[in-house]
């Protein structure tokens, strides 16, 4: 890894010393790795962010997928909320609605974003997507979002583990990328969107993997929706300025 940083606490202090957001370092950090232009870049990035988009626009409710495990759960949570029967308000209804209509997507052979995995693809997605529909947020502040979430994998797969298989669900599965993200998109700065992605870390430890019959469908689904909320709470708490002790 060339990326200068290899913690948050560095990700933090590399922002502090040049004097630019988080995001930005994320991005030249990609210039200088795959010697694309900034142009190029936020391209690429704004593809991922508008393939998310597209991956939640194009549920398909009635679908199933070849175990029979999986599909219909974000229809029925659609409903729900439509009637307005969850008492979690109308975001983070949102926002459990769509992760788990992306897990879903992802079982049915749909095409999904792995950010940072396939089985997890619906953390990020889902608060970030809500957060556009719902706040005033272009998909430029969106993009921006993004390249703060993964500088945040990119430390945590350094370090520890993406992967479910290996880590357990206690590895990153996109709550500390998105609590990032999040914190971003609401003002935060470098060292409160880091606790924020401290704070939702902290909050998996201890997930085992254990799927059933080796799909990543049942406990995973739901567990994108659990996990997405709690990105939610974790950059809420940092931005109150509760500091992550860890």
């Amino acid at each position: 890894m060339t990326a200068g940083y290899h913690t948050l606490r560095e990700l933090q202090e590399q922002a502090v010393l040049q004097n630019r957001e988080v995001w930005e370092i994320v991005r030249n950090a990609d210039m200088s790795e795959n010697e694309r232009s900034a142009e190029a870049s936020f391209e690429k990035m704004t593809i991922m962010y508008q393939a998310m988009k597209q991956a939640d626009q194009s549920y398909n409710g009635a679908l199933r997928s070849a175990s029979g495990r999986a599909g219909g759960d974000g229809a029925k949570l659609q409903q729900y909320n439509a009637q307005g029967k969850n008492i979690c308000g109308d975001f983070i209804g949102k926002v459990m609605e769509k992760a788990i209509k992306m897990g879903e997507s992802n079982a049915c052979m749909r095409r999904i974003v792995a950010a940072p995995t396939a089985g997890s693809c619906g953390v990020l997605p889902a608060v970030l997507l809500s957060y556009e529909e719902d706040f005033s947020a272009t998909q430029e502040d969106l993009v921006k979002a993004l390249y703060v979430a993964a500088g945040i994998g990119t430390v945590i797969a350094e370090n520890a583990s993406l992967a479910g298989a290996s880590g357990g669900c206690q590895a990153e599965i996109g709550s500390a990328m998105a609590a990032g993200a999040l914190a971003s998109l609401q003002g935060g700065d470098a060292e409160t969107i880091m606790h924020a992605a401290a704070l939702a870390l902290k909050n998996m430890l201890g997930l085992v993997c254990d799927p059933v019959a080796g799909l990543v469908e049942v406990p995973c689904i739901k567990r994108n929706s659990c996990g997405a909320v709690n990105a939610v709470t974790s950059a809420q708490l940092a931005l109150a300025g509760i500091r992550s002790a860890i």
